[in-house]
């Protein structure tokens, strides 16, 4: 049987993939991400090591895989009449998912690890929940053509000021999330189509 990664094998056990993605996340926690180990993630998790490596390679996957699934499940706001109201809500969401949970933790651990390995950046590249969460929250706050930018640019500036204040040890109640919003609706708004003068 192929599992939903494409690897074959038997079916995967539910409850063994949550006390494993749960693992990694308390380990990160606890430890750090240079500490954490397979064998330890396999102990904490109550499995074997042949249980992680059906699914995963790496500790760099398991924990991009956790943190992803609590990224979405943070970051999901729902829709706002008010399109700025609607990105303080995310960016008040994604500040919180950085600050106070351990899967916030974990992605920040992982974003640490890409500037020296190859390899997690390319995972980072091609699995990237909060671009993604970003993305999703600047389509329902300017829809259809109302963006001025392009997408991937659009979520930089929507994430990265919140990103460079928290990863460089800033205080995260010192972010204001409606200037943050304000500012980037202000670049990034098309605005009203002008006609001819």
């Amino acid at each position: 049987m192929v599992s939903p990664h494409g690897k074959v094998g038997r079916p995967r056990s539910e409850e063994a993939r949550a006390a494993i993605l749960h693992a990694v996340d308390d380990l990160v926690v606890e430890l750090g991400y240079g500490a954490v180990t397979l064998k330890g993630i396999a102990e904490r998790a109550g499995v074997s090591r042949q249980t992680i490596y059906r699914w995963w390679s790496t500790k760099a996957e398991i924990l991009l895989e956790a943190s992803a699934i609590d990224a979405r499940q943070a970051l999901d706001t729902p829709p706002f009449d008010d399109p700025a109201a609607g990105l303080v809500a995310y960016l008040d969401a994604l500040i919180a998912f950085l600050t106070d949970s351990a899967a916030g933790t974990a992605y920040r651990a992982l974003l640490g690890e890409a500037q020296h390995d190859a390899a997690v950046a390319e995972l980072l590249r091609s699995n990237d929940p909060l671009g993604e969460s970003a993305a999703a929250a600047i389509a329902r706050a300017l829809p259809g053509d109302a963006l001025a930018l392009p997408m991937p640019r659009a979520t930089a500036l929507l994430v990265g000021p919140v990103f460079f204040w928290i990863l460089s040890g800033r205080a995260p109640d010192a972010l204001d999330p409606g200037v943050l919003a304000d500012e980037f609706l202000r670049l990034a708004d098309a605005g009203p189509r002008r006609g001819p003068a």
